[in-house]
């Protein structure tokens, strides 16, 4: 039997718009705050907890571009996981697809570019151990213009749509 359709479905599953913030919101990580590199700001960074053997697992964030020019999320990486990929979920007619994004994300200038379950993810594929909630994963980021920086992503609920507010 194939393995290709029950990944998909976890890929779906995992990646699908959560359950409203009322319902989960007990389970979602704290918010982090803002973390800067060059114009580049970053916010909102999490990430959900997995099963024990899940293969995949994905990274969540608000990337702003404070500057005057373009710049373009170009890869990732984490210990956590054998690879690490920028991914975009759209519709196409009827059906949900994902797929990876060669070329990076340009974040424009001036705007903010949201990663979110079911929109732009980050993806980290061939997990080396499962996801825990509470926990900080480490994921570096490379921007073709500002630079590497190391965003620390919290760890919410398998169902977490975004972090919690801190305080609570």
């Amino acid at each position: 039997m194939s393995l290709r359709l029950p990944l998909l479905a976890l890929a779906l599953v995992a990646f699908m718009p959560a359950l409203p913030p009322f319902a989960q919101h007990e389970h979602a990580a704290p918010a982090a705050a803002a973390i800067t590199i060059g114009t580049i700001e970053i916010t909102g960074a999490f990430t959900r907890a997995t099963l024990p053997n899940a293969p995949v697992a994905g990274g969540f964030m608000t990337i702003t571009n404070t500057g005057s020019e373009d710049d373009r999320l170009v890869s990732v990486e984490t210990p956590i996981a054998r690879q690490g990929q920028i991914h975009e979920m759209a519709m196409d007619g009827d059906v949900m697809k994902m797929r990876q994004l060669a070329d990076g994300l340009v974040i424009p200038a001036g705007e903010s570019v949201e990663l979110a379950p079911g929109s732009y993810h980050l993806m980290f594929m061939g997990l080396t151990g499962p996801v825990v909630e509470g926990e900080e994963v480490p994921v570096t980021l490379t921007f073709e213009k500002a630079g590497t920086i190391v965003v620390p992503l919290l760890a919410g609920g398998s169902a977490a749509a975004a972090p919690a507010h801190e305080g609570h």
